[in-house]
């Protein structure tokens, strides 16, 4: 007997599925989960509390315009709240963006070393991506703008990168923006945002403003420490938050996720305190890679990429197993190009010290 099958859109085979940082140590080790980019600190207390008030109301549905948690992000920033679309994280928002402006012969650009959620999102749509090299691990401007074709329809790119840790300066992008057609969507994911300390660096909030083609993504999975209740935000001109509001679920972000959310982006002290953290301890764990003789990209965000020179029995593999065994668990990166690497997030002081030490042991031949 013949059968058949359902036959997935073209392009959806072509996906290789993104895989999460791991979250389980070995035995009853404590894990340092230093893997996914959150913050040690935790989420706001005022994020915590309004969370337990939303759980006396589950069975209504939640508000589908998220207005208090727009207003509250509008206010933050001094944005106009019509203006904003949230969604399930950033991955649902930059999902959305590809399926309302890609389809089957179109292109869309992303560097050499960008989120692999792009590459998921321009193929689930049959359309075609298009990898720009980069420079020194930063976005090249130039070598995005040579690969623009009449089939062009979307540019991504992070500022920061993740997972390199680098970015470019606001005049780059500005360059970017003015070097790319006006019917070319120049999408800003600002996922790291918050963590930098730049003169020259901007998320893009102006850019947004002042074009009618740039959007700037936004996520609560990082410094406002709510990754499990997915809560991103995009930044929009007002014809592509009306599109986007079209094809968004309706009820796409919950009830305890608004509420929280909206907690969060109030309690500004506690942002600040994460980001302090991240300031004291990022150098000194820079720092302390590098007397291993490890190579380090330079980060602004709240991770950093360190290479292992050694291909032989001190590689990165060989690392992470080892680290795995002394329940640390850091983010294997072969499948964004650097097969030698691992991502560190910068966590507790404890976990930061415990890391390294672990590191040292495998390095010096303890292990």
């Amino acid at each position: 007997m013949v059968t058949t099958a359902p036959i997935a859109r073209p392009g959806i085979l072509d996906i290789e599925a993104y895989v999460p940082g791991e979250s389980k140590a070995v035995g009853n080790i404590r894990p340092a989960k230093l893997s996914s980019n959150e913050t040690p600190l935790g989420p706001s207390p005022k994020a915590i509390a309004a969370f337990q008030a939303a759980a006396s109301e589950l069975e209504r549905y939640p508000d589908g315009q998220a207005t208090l948690l727009r207003n509250g992000i509008a206010r933050r920033y001094g944005l106009d709240a019509a203006r904003i679309v949230c969604g399930s994280g950033s991955d649902e928002l930059l999902g959305l963006l590809a399926r309302a402006y890609l389809g089957p012969g179109d292109e869309a650009i992303y560097t050499e070393h960008g989120f692999l959620v792009y590459r998921i999102a321009i193929l689930t749509n049959g359309a075609t991506p298009i990898v720009a090299p980069e420079r020194d691990l930063k976005t090249d401007v130039d070598a995005i703008l040579a690969r623009i074709t009449p089939r062009t329809r979307v540019v991504f790119i992070a500022n920061p990168n993740n997972p390199t840790g680098t970015y470019i300066p606001i005049e780059e992008v500005r360059r970017l923006r003015a070097g790319l057609r006006d019917d070319i969507l120049l999408v800003l994911d600002a996922a790291y945002a918050e963590y930098v300390s730049r003169n020259d660096y901007e998320a893009g909030l102006e850019l947004v403003a002042t074009t009618s083609n740039t959007v700037m993504t936004r996520t609560f999975s990082k410094i406002h420490g709510l990754a499990a209740l997915r809560i991103g935000w995009v930044y929009c001109p007002e014809n592509v938050a009306d599109v986007l509001n079209r094809i968004r679920g309706p009820f796409n972000l919950s009830a305890p996720a608004i509420a929280s959310g909206a907690a969060a982006i109030d309690d500004i002290e506690h942002m600040e305190r994460a980001k302090r953290h991240n300031d004291e301890w990022l150098p000194w764990v820079v720092g302390e890679l590098e007397k291993l003789g490890l190579g380090v990209t330079p980060s602004v965000a709240n991770f950093v990429l360190f290479h292992f020179k050694d291909n032989g029995a001190k590689n990165a593999a060989a690392a992470d197993e080892y680290l795995k065994s002394k329940g640390i668990i850091l983010r294997k990166v072969g499948a964004y190009g650097f097969p030698n690497a691992l991502r560190m997030t910068i966590g507790s002081e404890d976990d930061n010290k415990r890391t390294i030490a672990a590191l040292t042991e495998f390095l010096k031949g303890v292990a």
